[in-house]
């Protein structure tokens, strides 16, 4: 067996950067840019009022002025003209601001009649003005990053419709056994429904991946070939169950005899031991167990930062926290160790049982607290190194 370090290692090996695809802005949200986006243009693209009121020399402002108002400008319509010593603009929220002014004095603090304005009330400090490229400015980057509906803002502002991001990496999902079914079927006496496929799907589309669902591959070997088959377009195969060395845990010499050259079999780690790596021609291949919970242990841990190192982001394992115990652990075995537990206010809580078939345990966990080989019992109030799921 190997550590998961280094199966992490061994799968980022295996990971071929997926290139990028230009997009438009509006299928851009929630996709990886992996190179900076640069503004076409200057924001504001002019200097702009950030009230409705009057724009006007500061030099002209005092208590009880009087000034002359010779004109309006409005959002999408500026005054053509200068505004010069004792006068001013009436102007709207977002209006270019005239020439010679460099203040706007709020609306509440005046009071016009017959075109003249007096100042009234106690006007601050306050300019009220945005100035030219006071957000950006025409040639600044926007960096790498995942895109949030801010940064899709931010982009349309800079006058850019379409984005480069990462290809999504196609990853084509492989369930074995003949005990499944998929959901909504009918299950014989001795069968039970398909869930890892779609609890890796979902785990795989949150990472940025395109995952499709294949049939169920049957325990034998003409069905797992022809599966292969169809999943031979897509850059990464991850098969679900048959991976172990039992008499119909088929997948391994099935691949094999297709071509595939194993990066590695087994992993110190629980949940998870009987996990499967290779490539087969220019496709990567992963084999996961059949157990639920260890099918998306073995996601989180070793698909997601797959995935990720496909799209350019750097090959790294999933980021790691720390918090406090809310309940003592007994010493850890010879494997690294996975636990099932739940954050709160109180630290995390390791979940009852940590049975790798009892998905309504997974459910409830919002963290996977990790335990070295060989780690001593840990008392309450200890600090502990945990991934989140």
């Amino acid at each position: 067996m190997i550590t998961v370090a280094e199966a992490l290692d061994a799968l980022f090996a295996l990971v071929r950067p997926t290139g990028t695809e230009e997009v438009p802005l509006v299928e851009a949200a929630g996709r990886y840019m992996p190179g900076p986006a640069v503004a076409s243009r200057t924001q504001p693209p002019f200097s702009a009022s950030a009230m409705d009121g009057y724009a006007l020399r500061d030099a002209d402002l005092a208590p009880g002025a009087r000034l002359t108002v010779i004109g309006e400008a409005a959002a999408g319509r500026r005054f053509a003209g200068p505004c010069g010593p004792g006068q001013a603009v009436r102007i709207f929220t977002g209006a270019p601001m005239p020439e010679g002014a460099d203040r706007v004095l709020i609306q509440e603090d005046a009071q016009v009649e017959k075109g003249v304005l007096t100042v009234t009330g106690d006007y601050g400090t306050s300019f009220h003005v945005r100035p030219l490229g006071a957000d950006f400015k025409a040639g600044d980057e926007l960096s790498p990053r995942w895109l949030r509906p801010g940064d899709i803002a931010l982009l349309a502002a800079m006058n850019l419709p379409r984005v480069h991001v990462a290809r999504r990496p196609v990853v084509a999902l492989l369930p074995t056994g003949d005990e499944l079914v998929q959901p909504g079927e009918d299950p014989g006496p001795d069968q039970i429904v398909a869930s890892n496929s779609y609890g890796l799907h979902a785990l795989l589309t949150a990472a940025g991946a395109e995952p499709r669902l294949l049939p169920i591959a049957r325990d034998d070997a003409n069905s797992l070939e022809t599966a292969f088959g169809l999943a031979e377009d897509a850059d990464l195969l991850v098969t679900i169950g048959g991976a172990s060395v039992g008499d119909h845990d088929l997948v391994g010499p099935v691949a094999e005899r297709l071509g595939m050259e194993r990066s590695f079999y087994k992993v110190a780690m629980r949940p998870g031991k009987p996990l499967m790596a290779g490539r087969l021609g220019r496709q990567a291949v992963v084999g996961l167990p059949g157990n639920p919970v260890s099918a998306m242990v073995c996601g989180a841990i070793f698909l997601r930062p797959m995935i990720h190192a496909s799209l350019g982001l750097p090959a790294q394992p999933l980021p790691r926290g720390t918090a406090r115990l809310a309940a003592s652990l007994p010493a850890n075995g010879p494997r690294e160790h996975y636990m099932r537990a739940s954050l709160g206010p109180d630290g995390l809580t390791p979940a009852g049982s940590q049975d790798s078939a009892l998905l309504s345990v997974l459910a409830e966990s919002g963290a996977l607290i990790v335990r070295p080989p060989g780690d001593p019992p840990r008392k309450q109030g200890e600090t502990v190194d945990y991934v989140t799921i």
